[in-house]
């Protein structure tokens, strides 16, 4: 599967949560805007920050939906590389692992 069908999949997952709990899933997007937005981060440093706790935390649909942003951002490939290595410093072996899957998707996405 594709990294542009494993983010159409977690849409559509969303699409059915939203659907069950509409008014905690707007509040979720709602705390989602209001970081972004506010705040002295730029927007592509807090995607870079969020990819670091999906790495870690290894969620894999927060990872591809992160690094999307990132791409959509303009974030270079040695600007994510960067944030992997970190990631795996702080995560050690399964962020090794999961960092792949970033750098991996990075690549399906823009290439």
């Amino acid at each position: 599967m594709s990294w542009n069908d494993k983010l159409a999949a977690t849409r559509a997952g969303l699409r059915n949560l939203h659907g069950a709990i509409p008014d905690t899933a707007r509040a979720f997007g709602a705390l989602g805007k209001t970081v972004k937005e506010g705040g002295t981060l730029d927007f592509k440093t807090k995607e870079f920050v969020a990819l670091g706790i999906s790495i870690a935390s290894r969620c894999e649909p927060c990872i591809s939906l992160h690094v999307e942003a990132l791409v959509k951002a303009g974030a270079s490939r040695a600007e994510l590389s960067d944030v992997l290595a970190m990631s795996i410093q702080m995560g050690g072996g399964p962020s090794m692992m999961y960092a792949a899957k970033a750098l991996e998707c990075f690549d399906d996405l823009t290439g």
